[in-house]
C-alpha cells in the first residue's frame, strides 16, 4: 500500500532505502533526541522491523519519497505504542527527516497523509504523538496538525534512564472527530 500527498509518496521500504537511512540515523542532528546514532546494521533492522509492521498491521512506518525525484527523504507513520503509561494502549504518529528536508513543511505534509489513512480508512478513533519537552520542531508540527498537549499527559519515558535529559516526554493527542 502506498500513500500520495502533493508532494510525496509513503510507500514500502525497498533495499535501496537502507544507504540513504542509514546516513540518516547515523546522523547526530537527526537523531539529536533519540537515545543514539544508528550504525549501519541496527540502521538495516530498522528498516527491516518497521516494513514487517506494514506487512503485519497493514500500518506503520513508511518510507518517505519525493514524487518529483524519487529522493528518499525519511519515515512517517503510526504504530502502537510500545511500552506501558498512562495513555495506553494507543497508536502513535511519527516522522524522520533527512536534514537537508527540513523547514519545508515535509514533515506535516506526510503527518496529514498519515492522519487521513489513520482515521479514515483504518477507523482509529485517536492518534497520540509524543517528543522530548525540548524537541520544538517536532512539537511544532502537532500543533499544525492541530493535535492538543496537557501538561498533566506528560510523562518520563521508560527506556530513557533517570538523569537523562531526554526522559521527559510531552504528550499531544488528536481525535478523529478534531481532525
Amino acid at each position: 500500500m502506498e500513500l500520495m500527498t502533493e508532494r510525496l509518496i509513503l510507500r514500502r521500504w525497498r533495499d535501496s532505502d537502507r544507504e540513504p537511512r542509514a546516513a540518516m540515523t547515523a546522523d547526530p542532528e537527526v537523531m539529536e533526541f533519540y537515545p543514539r546514532t544508528l550504525d549501519r546494521a541496527a540502521s538495516d533492522a530498522n528498516i527491516d522491523f518497521l516494513d514487517g509492521n506494514l506487512e503485519r498491521f497493514g500500518y506503520g512506518f513508511w518510507a518517505l519519497e519525493m514524487q518529483a525525484t524519487g529522493q528518499f527523504i525519511g519515515c512517517a507513520g503510526i504504530q502502537d505504542v510500545p511500552f506501558e503509561a498512562s495513555f495506553t494502549p494507543a497508536v502513535e504518529i511519527g516522522w524522520q527527516l533527512t536534514r537537508d528536508a527540513w523547514g519545508h513543511g515535509y514533515a506535516t505534509e506526510a503527518a496529514r497523509g498519515v492522519l487521513a489513512h489513520a482515521f479514515g480508512t483504518l477507523g482509529l478513533s485517536e492518534i497520540v504523538a509524543f517528543a522530548v519537552k525540548t524537541n520544538y520542531r517536532s512539537r511544532a508540527v502537532m500543533e499544525r496538525l492541530g493535535m492538543t498537549h496537557n501538561p498533566a499527559d506528560d510523562f518520563d519515558r521508560p527506556s530513557i534512564p533517570e538523569g537523562n535529559p531526554h526522559r521527559r516526554h510531552v504528550l499531544y493527542r488528536l481525535k478523529a472527530a478534531e481532525a
